[in-house]
């Protein structure tokens, strides 16, 4: 495993910061999608759902994600407005966990990334009913055909059902895998316009 970029980080004091050498090091070493990260919404019953997606972006305002509005997971991020998620790099041993309120990017943000996705992405934005049943496979297929068809030219725009959403994180924590179980923990809370830190016992 290759040496920490910002030496020890439980002496760091910039949660963001932080992350962004930690996601440097797992692109680095992870085989694949090292933005990979778990997902958990909740639905209207307080049952939690969790699945896979990809981390698009991040900043101070949060972390951002792409996804069908129309999907489960679109439906509970609209409704309940808050989210959780956690991303796990196996080859270095080390997680961050994040939790907040959700909000929805700006039509320029989910514009802008759309087109940067390929044509055969865009298309599929398109053709899938996120969720939904469906009937078969032929039937998926036969949907593709079609938008393929309709957007045979020109750009393809944006579905006003597909959009980005951001977690603003109100806590983050990094953990660190260490011998006999005895990890280290550091979780970053928001504190006014900062953050105050706590080591938490493994």
């Amino acid at each position: 495993m290759s040496g920490l970029i910002t030496g020890d980080f439980t002496e760091s004091d910039e949660p963001f910061a932080l992350f962004q050498a930690w996601l440097k090091e797992a692109e680095a070493s992870e085989p694949n999608d090292p933005n990979a990260m778990a997902l958990a919404t909740v639905d209207e019953t307080g049952l939690p759902n969790v699945r896979m997606v990809l981390l698009k972006g991040f900043d101070e305002n949060g972390f951002v994600f792409y996804t069908n509005t129309e999907s489960n997971k679109g439906r509970e991020l609209l409704g309940q407005q808050k989210a959780a998620i956690v991303l796990h790099w196996k080859s270095l041993r080390r997680q961050v966990r994040a939790r907040g309120p959700v909000t929805l990017v700006s039509d320029q943000e989910a514009d802008a990334y759309f087109q940067s996705r390929p044509r055969d992405s865009r298309i599929g934005a398109w053709a899938s009913q996120q969720s939904r049943p469906l009937e078969s496979r032929f039937a998926l297929e036969k949907a593709v055909a079609l938008n393929t068809a309709k957007f045979a030219v020109g750009e393809i725009p944006r579905p006003p059902h597909w959009t980005g959403f951001r977690i603003a994180p109100v806590s983050i924590e990094f953990w660190q895998d260490k011998p006999f179980r005895l990890h280290d923990r550091v979780v970053f809370s928001r504190d006014g316009d900062g953050w105050r830190k706590v080591r938490l016992y493994p």
